[in-house]
């Protein structure tokens, strides 16, 4: 999939697939190609990955036809307008909780090249955007998505009036962020994290908005939250995926040889660059 289809798959309600990548490694694309997946995603809050490395790997993910979506370290226009310019199809800021901020990324991701005074005006009113600047700037943006992170109890309480900004493609929740705003640190199954969800779901789709998550720790989980409705579905991270499929197979290795099953050096805890 690129942005373009992407965009329609989600606002139709069409589940769509993806994963987190940690590693910059050059055999790793191919790999993660030959998968299944429709999007890949690229965290640069979380993890190590330098200007260079995000440009080739955007554009490595898009050629493969996996629309790369890129998570920025902040709500910042400028650093979207990096990774859109390295390649990205879609956008995602981290912590989102006000108007303002989703407004500078919709600019940002939605209106490129327009800037300054000139971007403002557009922002509080489109129409002053005469015809021919608005066709090339449609066709210039037709692959970039503009996604919210919502991960806070302020997020949830002002999202009727977030969700309002007009062009928003996606939400992606960050259940870990938000378990921890809500009280109930990493409680995924407790009935206020259910509703936390549920509430973001059901008010996302009633506006034809594309809503999933990013998810590492537990399948049936997250299977319920998409039956529930989410459709934008970041299924872990690889680090996560390779670390759990290693252990697996060694444990199994050295019971049938009858050798002592050692323990993790860093533990199996849920931190990791990835935790969200």
């Amino acid at each position: 999939m690129n942005g373009f289809d992407l965009k329609a798959a989600l606002k139709n309600g069409e589940r769509v697939y993806g994963c987190c990548t940690v590693s910059p490694s050059p055999h790793w694309p191919a790999m993660m190609a030959g998968t299944g997946l429709d999007f890949i995603f690229i965290d640069t809050e979380h993890i190590a990955l330098d200007r260079s490395q995000v440009a080739w790997m955007c554009q490595t993910y898009a050629a493969l036809g996996l629309a790369p979506i890129v998570r920025i370290p902040k709500p910042d226009p400028y650093l979207a307008c990096m990774v859109l310019d390295a390649g990205a199809q879609g956008v995602v800021a981290p912590y989102m909780e006000s108007l303002e901020e989703i407004r500078d990324l919709r600019g940002a991701v939605k209106f490129r090249p327009l800037k300054g005074q000139r971007l403002n005006k557009v922002l509080e009113d489109s129409s002053t955007l005469d015809e021919e600047t608005a066709q090339y700037i449609a066709v210039h943006n037709r692959n970039n998505l503009l996604i919210v992170n919502i991960e806070s109890v302020a997020a949830v309480e002002a999202l009727d009036t977030l969700l309002d900004e007009p062009d928003i493609d996606a939400v992606l929740i960050g259940p870990h962020d938000l378990s921890i705003s809500l009280g109930i640190a990493e409680q995924y199954e407790h009935p206020r994290f259910t509703e936390a969800m549920t509430t973001i779901i059901e008010k996302a789709r009633s506006r034809n908005i594309g809503v999933g998550y990013h998810f590492s720790f537990g399948l049936d989980i997250a299977i319920a939250w998409a039956e529930r409705g989410a459709n934008f579905i970041v299924h872990s991270t690889d680090y996560f995926l390779v670390r759990d499929a290693l252990n697996t197979e060694l444990t199994r290795f050295r019971n049938k040889l009858g050798d002592p099953v050692r323990e993790s050096a860093g533990g199996m805890e849920s931190s990791g660059p990835a935790a969200i």
